[in-house]
C-alpha cells in the first residue's frame, strides 16, 4: 500500500467536509458571512417593523391621555371621565410600563441570531482580520490615518495602489479594535498608531454614541497611554491619563497610573525616545526586499539589463499542442521561469473553483516532520485528484504537454486550489523540501522538482508572485500559468526560487498549484554534463 504524504492527504479531504471556520482566511468564506449578515439584516428589519408598531400604538396611548390633560379641572367632573382616570392608573399604565411586546421582540431578535451563530466569525475572526490590516499597512508602507479615510496611497507616493469603487472608511471603534488586538499581544509599535488614531476620531464625536460602538474615548485613551508607557515614553503617558481623567476623575487606578509616571519623570528626566520600532515575529530576514517587491510587481533589473527574453508559441514537442501551442513568456532565465498565457479558460477556472470551494481548509505548511497552520500563510486550500471533473483531467494533460513532464501519481501530487483570505500572503519560502524529515518525502517520489501555478482569478491589487534572491516579481494575471525548476539538474534545491505570494491588497485570489516530483522525470530532464547545474 502507498504510503499516504501530501498525495494521500489530497485523497482524504475529498471525504472529510471542512467545518465553518476561520473566516478571514480566505476570501469565500468572508462572501459566505456576507449572506449570514443579509439574513442577520432580515430579521433586524423584522424587528424594527415590529417595534414601529409598538411606538406608533404607545404614541396613540399618549395623545389619547395628553388630550384629556388639556382641560385638567373639568376632566373628573364627568364620571365617566373620572372612571377612565381611575382604570388607566390601576390597569392601562402598568400594561403600557410593564408590556411584554418590547421583551418578545427582542428575545425574537435574539434568537434569530443565535440560531446563525455557527456560521459567524468568531473571535479568531476578528484579531485574524485585524492582524491583516496590520499586515497591509506595513508590506505596502500604508499609513494608519489614510486607511481610516479609505485611501490606500503609500506615504510619499503619487497616487493610491486601490481606488475602491464606493469609498469606506474606519469609525472610532474599528480603530480602537485594531489597536487592541495588537496591545493585547505586546505590539505597541501597531497599538500606537492605530490607538492614536481611534482617540482623535473619538475626540470629533465625543458625547455621542452608538449603540453597536463597544468602546469610548476613556477606552481608547487608557490603552493608549500604557501602549506609550510600554515603549518608553513616560511623558506621553502622563499627558493621555491626565486627559483621561478629565472626563473620569473617580479612576483610581489610572490617579496611581500618573502618580506613578510622574514619579519615573522625576528621576529619570523628561527625555523622550525614538519612536517603537516594528516587531518582526517571523524574524524574516529577507522582509525589506521581499515588501519592496510587492510595492512594485516586475522586474528589478540589477546590472546590465535581462537578456534573451522572449514571448513564443509552444509546442514543446507535444501533439496536444500542435493546434493549440502554448503562449509562453519567458520572464526569468536564472532561475528559469516562464509564463504562459491563457492557459486555462474562464470556465475551466470556474469549473476548479466550484469543485474546491465547498472542501477548503487552512492551508498548512511543514514543520520538522509535521504540517502546521502558520500565521505567515493565510489562505484556505483543498486537493482534487483528475477524475474529480473532465475539466480538470484536461488541466493535467496542459501541464504534462506544457512541461514535457509526468504528471501522473505518485510522481506528482494532486491539484491544490488555494483561496486567499483578508490580506491573504504566503510569505518567502521554497516549494521544495529543504530537510531531509519533510512530510514531501513520504510520497517516495523524491522532491519537488518543478511549481506550476495557475492563476484562477485576478485581483484588483497586490497579490504578486515575489522572487526574493533573483529580485524580481510577477503580478497576477488572470487565466495565465506561471512555472519553474525548483531542483537544479543535479538535484540540489535552487536557492534563487526563494519566492513569496504578496499580501492580497484587494481582490479574491484563486491558484491552483501542481507540484511536480523528481521520479519519472529522469529521462524528462536528464542530469547536465557538469556537476554543478
Amino acid at each position: 500500500m502507498r504510503a499516504l504524504g501530501v498525495l494521500g492527504l489530497g485523497a482524504l479531504l475529498a471525504w472529510v467536509p471542512p467545518a465553518p471556520a476561520e473566516t478571514y482566511s480566505a476570501m469565500l468564506s468572508i462572501r459566505q458571512a456576507l449572506g449570514a449578515e443579509g439574513r442577520l439584516l432580515r430579521l433586524l428589519r423584522t424587528y424594527l417593523q415590529e417595534e414601529s408598531d409598538r411606538l406608533s400604538d404607545l404614541a396613540r396611548f399618549y395623545n389619547k391621555v395628553q388630550a384629556l390633560h388639556q382641560e385638567p379641572a373639568a376632566s373628573v367632573d364627568n364620571p365617566l371621565l373620572a372612571f377612565g382616570l381611575i382604570k388607566r392608573l390601576r390597569s392601562d399604565w402598568l400594561n403600557v410600563v410593564y408590556s411584554e411586546a418590547a421583551s418578545e421582540n427582542t428575545r425574537e431578535l435574539q434568537a434569530g441570531f443565535e440560531a446563525l451563530r455557527q456560521e459567524l466569525p468568531g473571535p479568531e475572526d476578528l484579531e485574524g482580520a485585524a492582524q491583516a490590516l496590520m499586515r497591509l499597512q506595513d508590506v505596502y508602507a500604508l499609513s494608519v490615518k489614510g486607511l481610516a479615510k479609505g485611501v490606500f496611497e503609500p506615504a510619499g507616493a503619487r497616487s493610491p495602489l486601490y481606488r475602491p469603487g464606493q469609498p469606506v472608511t474606519l469609525s472610532a471603534d474599528d480603530c480602537f479594535h485594531v489597536g487592541k488586538v495588537a496591545y493585547d499581544v505586546g505590539d505597541y509599535y501597531h497599538s500606537i498608531a492605530w490607538l492614536e488614531e481611534a482617540v482623535d476620531l473619538f475626540r470629533l464625536s465625543y458625547g455621542s454614541w452608538n449603540t453597536e460602538d463597544l468602546a469610548s474615548l476613556e477606552d481608547a485613551l487608557d490603552h493608549l497611554a500604557f501602549s506609550y508607557f510600554m515603549a518608553g515614553n513616560v511623558s506621553h503617558a502622563l499627558s493621555l491619563s491626565r486627559e483621561f481623567l478629565r472626563y473620569d476623575p473617580s479612576n483610581l487606578r489610572v490617579a496611581r497610573n500618573v502618580a506613578q509616571y510622574e514619579k519615573l519623570l522625576e528621576e529619570q528626566g523628561t527625555a523622550e525616545p525614538g519612536p517603537p520600532r516594528r516587531p518582526d515575529g517571523t524574524r524574516l530576514q529577507t522582509r525589506d526586499a521581499y515588501e519592496e517587491l510587492c510595492r512594485s510587481p516586475g522586474t528589478q533589473v540589477r546590472g546590465g539589463g535581462v537578456p534573451r527574453l522572449r514571448c513564443t508559441y509552444e509546442t514543446n514537442g507535444s501533439p496536444y499542442l500542435l493546434l493549440q501551442p502554448a503562449k509562453r513568456e519567458t520572464v526569468r532565465l536564472r532561475p528559469y521561469v516562464a509564463l504562459y498565457h491563457d492557459f486555462v479558460s474562464d470556465a475551466e477556472a470556474e469549473t476548479v473553483k466550484a469543485l474546491a470551494g465547498p472542501w477548503l481548509q487552512r492551508s498548512v505548511v511543514a514543520s520538522g516532520e509535521k504540517q502546521q497552520k502558520a500565521e505567515y500563510r493565510i489562505s484556505k486550500s483543498a486537493w482534487l485528484k483528475d477524475t474529480a471533473d473532465p475539466a480538470v483531467a484536461a488541466l493535467e494533460r496542459r501541464i504534462a504537454a506544457v512541461t514535457g513532464l509526468d504528471v501522473r501519481a505518485p510522481y506528482a501530487e494532486y491539484l491544490q486550489v488555494v483561496n486567499y483570505g483578508l490580506g491573504g500572503h504566503y510569505e518567502p519560502h521554497f516549494d521544495h523540501a529543504t530537510s531531509g524529515k519533510s512530510p514531501l518525502y513520504r510520497m517516495k517520489s523524491g522532491n519537488r522538482i518543478a511549481t506550476v501555478m495557475i492563476y484562477l482569478s485576478s485581483v484588483e491589487a497586490g497579490g504578486s508572485t515575489a522572487f526574493i534572491y533573483a529580485n524580481f516579481s510577477v503580478p497576477v494575471v488572470k487565466n495565465a500559468a506561471l512555472f519553474w525548476w525548483n531542483l537544479r539538474r543535479n538535484g540540489a534545491g535552487d536557492g534563487d526560487t526563494l519566492h513569496a505570494a504578496c499580501p492580497v491588497l484587494a481582490g479574491d485570489k484563486w491558484v491552483a498549484n501542481k507540484w511536480i516530483h523528481e521520479h519519472g522525470q529522469e529521462f524528462r530532464r536528464p542530469c547536465g554534463p557538469r556537476p554543478e547545474d
